[in-house]
């Protein structure tokens, strides 16, 4: 009998206090606010102010690089419902928007089911008249000046060539680096001309890029709606080699270190245009 009494006062030496209950409780409810105010926080960070992503392609090339870790401006063009996560029908069009500038490179929604990111860079606003002739942009019935600047690098053409490094300056006077790799699909095309409340887009590697010189029927991107803009690409926060990434942390610091916060702003040179 003595021994079963001393077992029932260890057991509820052993059991939790009410109070020692309520402070569990009490942290508990602590952690789930915190963790909520840092979702609630990065969320908005993401829709009105910044977001990254990741380049996994080379359609970019030499501006973008695959592995690059790119952080985009939400504010930049304003809001629209592509600016939320998962694209809610909450709204159409855009608020608070700015206008995109030639030469900005942009992240958007493309129109084709699907509604994929990709980023390429504006050559086209609403009226314009785009068409590529051997190779060269036109807007407007004008050339853009191009000036060779060497050669490439080499495994970014998809035809095994080393491409050919073009300084491209554009009718407001900024300029970029684009790749030729010599005789390709999309280096000759019809007149397009770009609708109201459009955009028109290529990528810098101009024939390894499916962009809006080919049709979203077919698998390109085609006109691209204002209120598919998802922000301005600014920066490139980190570049990673190929084949590290966020999911291996044993490679997190196989890093392009020349390109840590290389700014993706073109340069600003005089206006020319070939006549």
């Amino acid at each position: 009998m003595w021994k079963e009494e001393r077992a029932d006062m260890t057991d509820a030496a052993d059991a939790p206090s009410d109070t020692q209950r309520g402070e569990a409780v009490k942290e508990l409810v602590d952690i789930t606010k915190t963790v909520a105010w840092a979702l609630l926080i990065a969320m908005v960070v993401r829709i009105f102010l910044f977001q990254p992503f990741t380049i996994p392609s080379g359609s970019m090339k030499p501006n973008l690089l695959i592995g690059d870790y790119v952080i985009v401006s939400k504010f930049s063009y304003g809001y629209s419902r592509n600016s939320i996560p998962f694209s809610p029908p909450l709204f159409k069009g855009r608020i608070f928007g700015g206008e995109p500038k030639r030469g900005d490179v942009i992240v958007f929604k493309t129109p084709a089911e699907g509604h994929a990111d990709l980023i390429k860079r504006l050559v086209g606003l609403p009226g314009d008249r785009i068409q590529v002739i051997d190779g060269a942009l036109h807007v407007n019935g004008q050339a853009l000046r191009r000036v060779a600047d060497g050669e490439g690098e080499t495994r970014s053409c998809p035809n095994g060539a080393v491409p050919t490094r073009w300084l491209e300056t554009n009718t407001v006077g900024r300029t970029y680096v684009t790749y030729d790799c010599g005789d390709g699909r999309l280096d000759d095309t019809d007149v397009f001309l770009v609708p109201d409340g459009h955009y028109f887009f290529m990528g810098d590697n101009r024939d390894n890029s499916i962009d809006s010189r080919v049709i979203p029927e077919v698998g390109g991107v085609g006109f691209v709606p204002a209120e598919n803009l998802v922000g301005k690409a600014e920066t490139v926060l980190l570049s990673w080699n190929v084949g590290a990434s966020l999911l291996k942390p044993w490679r997190w610091l196989d890093l392009r270190w020349d390109r840590t916060f290389h700014s993706l702003k073109a340069r600003a040179e005089p206006a020319v245009v070939t006549p």
